[in-house]
């Protein structure tokens, strides 16, 4: 269920538009249905009562997924409008329900005086943020299908400013997993006939927003979708970069580590097993492929414990976790290693010491 604001400046010409050939009344409050002419009047009337207000005209399109079609009967629909209109506190005054039959997804429009009953002004403050949550809490407590967002519109029903913000959308989404920085991004957004430029914090060079432009239309970032406002915008910049240095710094880490422990081993066990030869692999050692080869692995009588399945990737480990965890595995083990090959070390030192001298 999706619901939209539209802007009316006048009675006669919502209630005109509404109440087209291929339409029906679902419901009515306060006015008198079906003569056009007469619902206008008495909508107008209404305004008497706070003449103050500048613009009386309420307008709301809900519209329901294709997929809801067989069930959406007009009960059902009305009853989900209704109580739409209560948590949108539209209450106690005049309106007009209208289903329109021109389209196979099932649809109404609302129109309604923002001129209560008493004179009272029917507050339209934040209602595109309360139209989002009213609607979602609408689908779930009726079960209607809910759309996976942006991706599920119909792009050639939509008018040309509306199909350029989408084009731009779909652009910056399919864009932006590849991008590691604004300029990566305004590159490939040029590719695409799509400009960026920036909004700055009075005469400093602080930057405050972004634009995009297409077709001789632009937009602010958050205008073609919140997640694509600048501070969201920058902040996944400095995150993917801040990543890039991190695993920059885990491979370090990492070669750093096979150098240490292939030094290691080799000092207590010599060049023997997979002592580094790319693409060899024996029963002692694992191959990591790429410039690394195959790593020898201690021999099964070593008191010194690294198996193949000590360095294997865990189930749910990401890869980061899983290179920071076998580069500490790795430093540990060599330094096992390195003492090791210093204790042997000093016992054949002492044994030349120790051994008895041959008289001549």
């Amino acid at each position: 269920m999706i619901g939209k604001i539209i802007a009316g400046s006048s009675f006669a010409g919502t209630v005109g538009y509404v109440m087209k050939e291929q339409s029906r009344i679902l419901a009515a409050e306060g006015v008198t249905p079906p003569n056009v002419r007469e619902m206008v009047q008495d909508f107008k009337d209404q305004t008497l009562l706070n003449p103050r207000l500048r613009n009386a005209v309420g307008h709301i399109s809900l519209s329901f997924s294709s997929k809801d079609a067989p069930r959406m009967t007009d009960a059902l629909m009305t009853q989900i409008a209704q109580e739409y209109m209560q948590r949108m506190g539209i209450t106690d005054t005049q309106y007009l329900l209208v289903r329109h039959l021109d389209q196979p997804h099932p649809h109404c429009h609302l129109v309604y005086h923002r001129v209560g009953n008493d004179g009272q002004t029917i507050s339209d403050k934040n209602i595109k943020i309360r139209n989002a949550k009213v609607c979602r809490a609408l689908t779930e407590k009726y079960g209607l299908y809910l759309a996976p967002g942006k991706e599920s519109v119909r792009r050639e029903r939509l008018r040309e400013t509306d199909k350029t913000k989408y084009e731009i959308y779909d652009a910056i989404k399919t864009s932006l997993p590849d991008c590691g920085s604004w300029n990566n991004l305004e590159h490939r957004l040029k590719e695409r006939g799509i400009s960026m430029r920036y909004k700055y914090c009075g005469s400093t060079n602080q930057k405050q927003g972004v634009l995009f432009s297409k077709n001789g239309f632009e937009f602010s970032g958050s205008k073609i979708d919140r997640q694509f406002s600048y501070s969201k915008l920058n902040r996944h910049f400095t995150q993917a970069q801040q990543q890039t240095q991190y695993r920059a710094m885990l491979a370090t880490g990492f070669h750093t580590a096979i150098g240490n422990y292939r030094s290691a081993y080799t000092d207590l066990f010599g060049n023997t097993g997979g002592s580094g030869n790319k693409g060899q692999v024996d029963a002692d050692s694992i191959n990591f492929g790429g410039n690394i080869g195959a790593l020898p692995l201690p021999p099964n009588d070593s008191p010194i414990g690294l198996s193949a399945a000590q360095l294997q990737r865990k189930p749910g480990e990401s890869p980061e976790e899983h290179i920071a965890r076998i580069t500490a595995l790795l430093n540990s083990v060599a330094e096992t290693i390195a003492v090791a090959a210093m204790e042997r070390k000093r016992k054949l030192r002492d044994r030349k010491v120790n051994q008895p001298k041959m008289k001549l």
